[in-house]
């Protein structure tokens, strides 16, 4: 994940966090998850937060919970499969860190091209990542 993470994220964007944790998780622990950064409390394929920095520190930290149980169900009809799936939820996330918004369809629709297109940029040298 570490190095899809490092390839997908765009040149263009300057990461706006010091250190990033990815979280995978399941079903049944996003909702409790999402409740806890958002106060909704529902079942999603990926939730990305940042943090400020904390007193002394010279930047910000983010996390990106990814919900692998539901990126394997999803796989199972997509081209890819779950690997590419996964893939997709943690450009998802990225993209949000990075100032990406999906809260109307236009919206949405830019942030699945952005998402895309750093994916097909990064696949051949993630080749290993996305098809397994």
């Amino acid at each position: 994940m570490r190095t899809l993470a490092n390839r997908a994220f765009p040149a263009e964007t300057a990461a706006p966090f010091g250190e990033l944790a990815i979280i995978l998780t399941d079903e049944a622990g996003m909702p409790a998850y999402k409740a806890g950064c958002f106060g909704v409390r529902a079942a999603t394929d990926v939730v990305a937060q940042s943090y400020a920095a904390v007193p002394g520190a010279s930047a910000a930290t983010a996390e990106i919970v990814l919900n692998a149980e539901r990126a394997r169900a999803e796989g199972r009809s997509r081209p890819g499969g779950a690997a590419r799936e996964l893939a997709l939820y943690l450009a998802h996330g990225l993209d949000h860190l990075a100032g990406g918004a999906d809260h109307e369809p236009e919206l949405r629709c830019a942030m699945r091209h952005r998402e895309t297109r750093w994916l097909d940029a990064c696949s051949d040298s993630c080749r290993g990542i996305l098809r397994r």
